[in-house]
C-alpha cells in the first residue's frame, strides 16, 4: 500500500506475530530449570497483542468510515476465514507430536525439510526485523503527534523538537530499552506482556463504556491542507450516540479519500488494511518452547484469542456505526482519544502496546535467528547467534537483531517496507498450511495429530487464500518475497542441510509413485512405446565406471538398476552385509551423476545372484528387460576412480561428519592373474538364464577407451567426428538373403538410435553395414535397409560389403531354432570365421586390413572420423553347456582389438512403424 502514509502502515503492522521461542531445555535456551508459561499467559496473551494491539484504535474508524458496516463486517468474516484454516493447520501440527521452540519455523522445516523451512525461517526472521522498527517508528510517531514541536491536532503539548535526526534518536532509545528487556531474558517479556495486556483491556473497557457514558459532542476535526499549501476550513464530526439514522448511514459504502494520503479507497485498500491488523495468529505458537503443555496449549489459546478478537472487532464496528457520523469516521481514524472519558487512558495503551509489539518482535526475530545457527543452514554468518546466557537466554542472537533494527531504523520511513513485512507473514501462513497438506496427501501413518477438526480441503483453501491476499496487498511484494524464497531455496539446497528431519516430498513421492505404479499395467504394453528397462551388473565399480555412464545414457527415459552380488550365505552370517552397502553404492550413483537404482543380494554365487536380481528388481511394470554386463576377457582391470575428475577430487561441500570417501568404501581392484569370484562356465550360464527369462542382454567390452566427451552429461562445445557402427549380421554364422535383418538385428538398430538421442552423441555418424553374399548383386538390399530406415525414422549412412558363403532356405531354419554356434563346422573353422569376421570389422573401421570370403570393400588409407563405439550381433549361447568355454573364445576373438564394443542379442521386437 504504497499511498498510505507513514503513520498508518506503522500501525498496520503493529498487529504482527510476536516472539517465536525456541525450546526450552535440551537445545534451547532457557535451560531445564526454565519456569514453563500457562496457556494464558502463553498463548492467549501475546496472541491477543499481536491481534489487538493499538491498531484497534485507529482502524476501525478507517475501515467503517470507507466500507460501511455492512462490508467492513463481510470483510472481517472473509479476513478470519482464511486466518481460521491457517489456526486449523497450526493447531494440527503441534498436536501431532512433541512440539519445540521455534515457532512456525520449526514446524516448516522439521514438515517441508531444511530448505524450505530455512528459506520461510529467514524471512520471517526478516519480517520480526523490519516489524520491531516499523513499531518504534510507530510509536514515535504516536508520541510526536501529542508531544512534537510541530504536533498539528488538538490538545498538542508541542515540547519536543522534531526532524530525521530527532526521530532517529528517539527510536534508537526506545530500541535500547526494548533490547534491554530482551536481553534479560523470556520471563521478564512474559510479565512486561500481561502488563500490557492489562492495560491494553483497561483502555478498551474505557472506550466500550465511553460509547455508552459520552453524550452527544460536536469535535473539531484537525484542518486540511489544500492543493496550494493552504489550510482549508476546518471541519467538524459528529457524535451523535446510539442513533438509528447514524446507523442507517453507516450500513453502505462510501469511499472518500484518505485524509492521510489523499489517495481514493476502494475495496481492496480498505480490505488490506482490515486484514492487516487480523494477522498475529502465531504469536502464541511461536511461543511453544516456553509453554508447560504445548500441544494443549497452542490449539486452546489461538482459538480462544482468534476468537476472542473477532467478538471485540464486531462490537466496535457496530458500536462505532451506531455513534460516529461519516464525517467523524473519515477524517480522524483516532477518534477514540475524542470520545473517551479520560483519553489519557487511551494514549497509554496505545504507548504499551506499542512498546510490547517491539519487544515481541524483537524477541521473536532473536529466537528464530537461534533456531536458524543452531540448525547451522547457514553456516558461519550466523555462528554469533549461537552464544547464550547460563540461564540459555540466546543474548548474542539479541544483539544481532538489534543491530540490524538500527539499521532498518536509519530508513527512517517503512511505507515501501510495510507490505512487504505482511506479505512475508502471509508466505509463512502458506507454509504453515502447505505443511499440514503434504502431511495429510502423504497418508503417513505416524501423522495422526490428536486435533482432528482440518481436512486437506482447509489447507489447500488456506493456502489458496493467502496466496491470494498476498498479491491483493501488493502484488510487487508478494512477487519479490516468492522469488527471495525460491533463491534461498536454491542456495540452501546447493550447501546441503541435516536430513533427519525427514522430507515430507519423499512420502508424497512415495504416495504418488505407489499409487501410479499400480495403474501401470503391464498388459497395456505396446511396442511403440518400448524402452530399454536396464540391470547393469557390477562386480567392482572400480573398474566399471565408463560403463556405468554409457548404460546411463542407453536407457532413454527406463529404469536403469545397479545390481551387485555379495558372496555368503545368510546362515553362516551374524548380520546381513548387504545393508551397509547401500550408502557407499547410493554415493556412487550420485558422484557419479547416474539415473540409477541400487539393488543388491547376498549369494553363495555370481549366479544365482543374478538370476535373484533378474526376477525380483523392479516393481509392477518398472521392470528390467534387459542384462548388461561387463565383457570376459583377461584385461587387467582398471582403477577409473583414480583418472575420473568426480571422484579422484573430494566432493565440493561435503557435509562435516558426512560418509568417507568412495575410494574408501570399494576393494581395489582384482589383481591381474588373480582367481575370480565368476568363472567362464558361470558367465555365459548367466547369459543363457537371462535369454531363457525372456531378457535381452548385451556385452560390453573395452567401454574405458571411450572418448570422454562422449560419457558427458551433455554436448560440451564441438568434440571430434566419430562414428557409431552397427553389424546386424550374426558374424559367427553368415546366413542368406541378401540385406537380411531380423527381430535381433532391429532391436541393434534400435540401441543405436536410442544413443544418438543423447546429447553427448548427436555428432555421432550412424553407420550400418550390411553383408552380401559373393555373388550377390550390390544395390537391392541397400534399398531395402533403406526403406525400412525411412519407415523407422532412422537416419544412417548404409554401406555394403562383401562377407559371407550364402545359405540356403533350410540353413535358415535351423538358425532359427536359436543355436547359432552348433553349425556343422569345427572349432578350426569357426576359429578362423571369427578371426576373419573380427579383421572385416577392423578394415572397416580404419584398424587394419584383411576379410572374409570375398575380402571387405578397399578403403585402405582414407582418412575421417574414427569409430567411436561398436553394435555386434551377439549369437545364443549354445545348448549344451560344455560348449560354453568354446563360445566365450569365439566372442573373444570375434571383438578382439575393435575398441569399446557392445554385443547385443535382442529377444522382442521394439520397432514400430504406427502413429
Amino acid at each position: 500500500m504504497a499511498s498510505e502514509s507513514s503513520p498508518l502502515l506503522a500501525y498496520r503492522l503493529l498487529g504482527e506475530e510476536g516472539a517465536a521461542f525456541p525450546a526450552s531445555g535440551a537445545g534451547g535456551p532457557g535451560g531445564a530449570s526454565a519456569r514453563k508459561l500457562s496457556t494464558f499467559l502463553g498463548v492467549v496473551v501475546p496472541t491477543v497483542l499481536s491481534m489487538f494491539s493499538i491498531v484497534v484504535f485507529l482502524r476501525i474508524g478507517f475501515v467503517v468510515g470507507h466500507a460501511g458496516l455492512l462490508q467492513a463486517l463481510a470483510m472481517l468474516l472473509v479476513a478470519y476465514f482464511i486466518l481460521a484454516l491457517t489456526v486449523l493447520s497450526v493447531c494440527a501440527i503441534a498436536t501431532n507430536g512433541a512440539v519445540r521452540g521455534g515457532g512456525a519455523y520449526f514446524m516448516i522445516s522439521r514438515t517441508l525439510g531444511p530448505e524450505v523451512g530455512g528459506s520461510i525461517g529467514l524471512m520471517f526472521y526478516l519480517a520480526n526485523v523490519c516489524g520491531c522498527a516499523v513499531c518504534l517508528l510507530g510509536l514515535v510517531e504516536s508520541v510526536l503527534d501529542i508531544f512534537g514541536a510541530d504536533a498539528t491536532g488538538p490538545g498538542g503539548l508541542r515540547v519536543l523538537p522534531q526532524g530525521y535526526g530527532w526521530n532517529l534518536l528517539y527510536g534508537s532509545l526506545l530500541l535500547g530499552l526494548v533490547g534491554g528487556v530482551c536481553t534479560l531474558g523470556a520471563g521478564l517479556y512474559a510479565r512486561a506482556s500481561f502488563l500490557t495486556f492489562l492495560l491494553v483491556s483497561g483502555s478498551l473497557a474505557s472506550v466500550l463504556v465511553s460509547f455508552v457514558a459520552v453524550g452527544p459532542r460536536d469535535i473539531l476535526l484537525t484542518p486540511r491542507q489544500g492543493p496550494n499549501g493552504s489550510s482549508l476550513p476546518p471541519k467538524v464530526g459528529h457524535f451523535t450516540g446510539f442513533n438509528s439514522s447514524t446507523l442507517k448511514e453507516n450500513l453502505g459504502a462510501g469511499y472518500a479519500e484518505d485524509y492521510t494520503t489523499g489517495a481514493m479507497m476502494t475495496f481492496a485498500s480498505v480490505f488490506a488494511v482490515l486484514f492487516n491488523g487480523c494477522t498475529g495468529i502465531m504469536a502464541g505458537a511461536n511461543m511453544s518452547g516456553e509453554l508447560k503443555e504445548p500441544s494443549r496449549a497452542i490449539p486452546l489459546g489461538t482459538i480462544v484469542a482468534v476468537t476472542y478478537t473477532f467478538f471485540i472487532y464486531v462490537l466496535l464496528f457496530f458500536l462505532s456505526s451506531f455513534t460516529c457520523d461519516r464525517t467523524l469516521l473519515q477524517e480522524d481514524y483516532g477518534f477514540f482519544r475524542a470520545i473517551s472519558l479520560w483519553p489519557p487512558l487511551v494514549l497509554i495503551g496505545i504507548y504499551a502496546t506499542s512498546l510490547s509489539a517491539s519487544m515481541s518482535s524483537l524477541i521473536g526475530a532473536s529466537r528464530i535467528l537461534h533456531a536458524l545457527a543452531q540448525d547451522d543452514l547457514f553456516g558461519a554468518i550466523l555462528a554469533p547467534a549461537k552464544v547464550v546466557t547460563r540461564g540459555g537466554n540466546p543474548w548474542g542472537a539479541v544483539l544481532y537483531s538489534w543491530g540490524l533494527v538500527q539499521l532498518v531504523l536509519l530508513a527512517g520511513k517503512l511505507n515501501t517496507l510495510a507490505a512487504v513485512v505482511t506479505v512475508f507473514y502471509l508466505v509463512a501462513y502458506a507454509a504453515v498450511d502447505l505443511s499440514c497438506l503434504s502431511l495429510e496427501w502423504a497418508s503417513a501413518p505416524n501423522f495422526r495429530p490428536t486435533f482432528s477438526l482440518f481436512s486437506w480441503h482447509t489447507c489447500l483453501l488456506g493456502v489458496a487464500s493467502c496466496l491470494l491476499m498476498m498479491f491483493l496487498i501488493s502484488p510487487g511484494a508478494a512477487g519479490g518475497s516468492l522469488l527471495l524464497m525460491g533463491l534461498l531455496c536454491a542456495l540452501l539446497t546447493a550447501r546441503g542441510g541435516p536430513s533427519s528431519w525427514g522430507y515430507v516430498s519423499q512420502a508424497l513421492l512415495f504416495h504418488q509413485v505407489r499409487k501410479y505404479l499400480l495403474r501401470l499395467d503391464v498388459r497395456k504394453d505396446h511396442v511403440k512405446f518400448w524402452r530399454p528397462q536396464l540391470l547393469l551388473l557390477v562386480g567392482n565399480p572400480r573398474g566399471a565406471l565408463p560403463l556405468l555412464r554409457l548404460a546411463n545414457q542407453l536407457k532413454k527415459g527406463g529404469l536403469y538398476v545397479l545390481g551387485h552380488v555379495t558372496l555368503g550365505d545368510l546362515d553362516s552370517l551374524p548380520s546381513d552385509p548387504v545393508q551397509p552397502q547401500y550408502g557407499a553404492w547410493l554415493s556412487l550413483v550420485d558422484r557419479a551423476q547416474v539415473k540409477a537404482f541400487v539393488d543388491l543380494t547376498l549369494s553363495p554365487s555370481v549366479r544365482q545372484g543374478a538370476q535373484h536380481l533378474l526376477r525380483i528388481s523392479g516393481l509392477g511394470g518398472m521392470k528390467p528387460n534387459t542384462l548388461v554386463l561387463g565383457f570376459y576377457d583377461d584385461a587387467p582391470p582398471q582403477d577409473h576412480f583414480l583418472t575420473d575428475p568426480a571422484f579422484s577430487e573430494p566432493a565440493a561441500g561435503a557435509p562435516e561428519g558426512g560418509s568417507p570417501a568412495l575410494s574408501t568404501l570399494f576393494p581395489p581392484p582384482r589383481a591381474p592373474g588373480s582367481p575370480r569370484a565368476l568363472s567362464p562356465q558361470d558367465y555365459v550360464a548367466t547369459m543363457a538364464d537371462a535369454l531363457k527369462m525372456n531378457k535381452n542382454v548385451v556385452l560390453a567390452r573395452a567401454c574405458g577407451a571411450l572418448p570422454p566427451e562422449r560419457l558427458s552429461g551433455g554436448s560440451r562445445g564441438p568434440s571430434a567426428p566419430h562414428h557409431v557402427d552397427v553389424w546386424p549380421l550374426n558374424l559367427l554364422r553368415p546366413r542368406g538373403g541378401p540385406g537380411y535383418v531380423d527381430v535381433c538385428g532391429l532391436f541393434l538398430l534400435q540401441m543405436a538410435t536410442i544413443l544418438g538421442m543423447v546429447p553427448a552423441w548427436h555428432s555421432a555418424r550412424l553407420r550400418i553395414f550390411l553383408c552380401l553374399g559373393p555373388g550377390e548383386a550390390p544395390g537391392a538390399a541397400e534399398g531395402r535397409l533403406r526403406a525400412l530406415l525411412s519407415q523407422l525414422r532412422i537416419r544412417a549412412e548404409v554401406r555394403e560389403v562383401v562377407w559371407g558363403e550364402g545359405a540356403g532356405p533350410r540353413e535358415q531354419e535351423e538358425e532359427e531354432e536359436g543355436d547359432f554356434v552348433n553349425g556343422g563346422r569345427g572349432e578350426a573353422e569357426a576359429e578362423a570365421l571369427a578371426s576373419s569376421a573380427n579383421a572385416l570389422v577392423r578394415a572397416q573401421q580404419g584398424r587394419g586390413t584383411g576379410g572374409g570370403p570375398g575380402g571387405p570393400e578397399a578403403r585402405d588409407g582414407q582418412e575421417g572420423p574414427t569409430t567411436a563405439l561398436t553394435f555386434l550381433y551377439l549369437p545364443r549361447p549354445p545348448a549344451d553347456p560344455t560348449r560354453y568355454p568354446r563360445y566365450l573364445a569365439l566372442l573373444e576373438t570375434l571383438s578382439r582389438d575393435l575398441g569399446p564394443t557392445l554385443l547385443v542379442h535382442g529377444l522382442t521386437p521394439v520397432t514400430c512403424t504406427d502413429l
